[in-house]
């Protein structure tokens, strides 16, 4: 008998495929307008585009974002892929859900990517709401193990879980166990939304909980209530009514900025180029998430995936070169460099 949570990893991926409007592509970065310089006084070769997340070295910051994993060759094909081009370029990746590996044993193949990866920036995912079905410190133990990860994404999902069909909904009282998840794992837990955007409110319960990581993850790119839409047979509408809920990536970072000194934010929802990632950073993101353009190159090959990444990364040290700036450090939270908001 098939495993429902596998099965439901590929439901997602064959929604994504038959519905473009999965992918909103609000483009609320465009509203941001930066200030050209005409003389840069800088070298485009002398760019240094490198930054340090977890403790390792990344060539520029962006992170494959969470999409997928399972006992299917899909999955495992688009997780391999990704894992490969991350080490390849020296970006960081996120896995999807690792629950699947819980009910469905032959999944943990899908998420065993450290061999792929041997060096880069790895991170394993659970849900902060499967804290109250059953799952705790073991099993977020296995789960860093699975993949030897760096560290560990707990994320939150309310709107998905309510629209679907199979979802579980109980967030009550989670703040106290994931405090106590982040006292006994020695690997940083990091809050991760999922396309809805973590409020000034979230950040507070994740600080008073011991987060140090913040992946905001708003609005303007993958709904996951559109997705869950297409997988109810009860005819409602709730997941089409609910598909831009939530904020904007660009206003979650601007929320974020009180709690700059005390913790990191990571940049993703609507991220589409490199153009978007340097604005992310000049608002506060340590490092930029992307997952849909990358997607379907997965599905092709390692190789496909490596030449998106670097035309994100060529669009990056473009965008950093017409700015003036010959570094990361110098871009982070520099909002002079913002000409004016729309």
């Amino acid at each position: 008998m098939s495993d429902p949570t596998n099965e439901r990893k590929i439901e997602h991926i064959r929604a994504i495929e038959h519905d473009p409007a999965t992918d909103r592509d609000f483009r609320y970065f465009d509203r941001i307008h930066l200030m050209h310089r005409a003389l840069p006084e800088l070298s485009l070769d002398e760019i240094d585009t490198t930054t340090r997340f977890l403790d390792k070295e990344l060539s520029f910051p962006l992170l494959i974002s969470s999409m997928t994993g399972g006992d299917h060759e899909l999955v495992t094909t688009i997780n391999r892929n990704l894992a490969i081009a991350a080490e390849a370029t020296g970006v960081a990746m996120a896995v999807g859900s690792q629950r699947v590996m819980f009910s469905s044993p032959q999944a943990r193949e899908s998420f065993d990517l450290r061999k792929q990866a041997p060096s880069t920036v790895l991170i394993g995912n659970i849900g902060a709401v499967q804290l109250n079905y059953g799952m705790g410190a073991d099993e977020a133990k296995r789960a860093i193990d699975c993949l030897d990860a760096d560290g560990l994404y707990l994320h939150l999902n309310p709107l998905q879980e309510a629209v679907q069909p199979e979802g579980d909904t109980n967030f009550t009282g989670l703040q106290q166990k994931i405090a106590a998840l982040v006292k006994a794992l020695d690997k940083p837990v990091l809050f991760k939304e999922v396309g809805s955007g973590l409020s000034p409110a979230d950040i507070e319960l994740g600080l008073s909980a011991g987060i140090r990581h913040f992946d905001l993850a708003g609005t303007g790119g993958t709904s996951w209530s559109r997705i869950e839409h297409h997988r109810r047979k009860d005819g409602s509408d709730l997941g089409l009514r609910f598909q831009d809920w939530g904020i904007p990536t660009p206003k979650a970072l601007q929320l974020a900025e009180p709690y700059q000194d005390r913790a990191a934010f990571i940049a993703s929802g609507g991220l589409r180029d490199g153009i978007d990632m340097v604005k992310s950073v000049i608002l506060g993101a340590s490092l930029c998430g992307i997952a849909a353009p990358l997607l379907k190159p997965a599905m092709e090959s390692a190789d496909a995936v490596i030449a998106e990444i670097e035309r994100m990364r060529r669009e990056f040290t473009t965008a950093m070169f017409l700015l003036g700036v010959p570094n990361v450090p110098a871009l982070f939270r520099n909002r002079a460099l913002i000409l004016e908001e729309c």
